[in-house]
């Protein structure tokens, strides 16, 4: 089951991330163009600049690299889960697996599940929540995954706003 944020992103705080709740954050498509430009500016190995050069190598084809897939999947963590107004500076990622290869054309799928949501016991205005991030291809197969740490602010307290009569 995939559950819905009850508060806009613009409204979302530490208490907003349930533990369980699953969260599908849309698709996006990897453009062939973009797949080579990123591979000759990052990650510049045969596989992910040359159809051709990539036919001899171990995946039969031209790949994205896995850092692209990474940041393809960032950009609908941000635009689908991250709050705009709670999310601070992440301090990590304990887990990043590539599955299977990521092409040209591909349909790619992210999910959320928040894995674990604490109160920072050095910070009481933050939130620490885990996360397992999937990425899976049109054929609905892992192509990556990874186990994030974000934190974010927690819900201010709201003044009481009427007066006791």
């Amino acid at each position: 089951m995939t559950d819905v944020f009850d508060t806009p992103q613009n409204d979302r705080w530490f208490e907003d991330y349930t533990p369980g709740a699953v969260y599908e954050l849309g698709e996006i498509v990897v453009d062939e163009a973009e797949l080579v430009s990123f591979a000759a500016r990052f990650d510049p190995q045969p596989m992910h600049l040359d159809g051709a050069s990539a036919q001899a190598a171990p995946f039969g084809g031209l790949i994205a690299s896995g850092w692209h897939t990474a940041a393809l999947a960032m950009r609908l963590v941000v635009q689908n889960y991250l709050s705009t107004v709670a999310a601070r500076p992440s301090p990590g990622v304990d887990e990043l697996r590539w599955h299977r290869p990521v092409r040209p054309g591909d349909t790619l799928r992210v999910r959320a599940t928040v894995t674990a949501a604490r109160a920072s016991a050095s910070k009481p205005d933050l939130g620490i929540v885990h996360g397992l991030v999937e990425v899976r291809n049109g054929a609905d197969e892992p192509v990556m995954s990874m186990r994030a740490v974000n934190l974010f602010t927690r819900r201010p307290h709201r003044a009481a706003t009427a007066a006791s009569p």
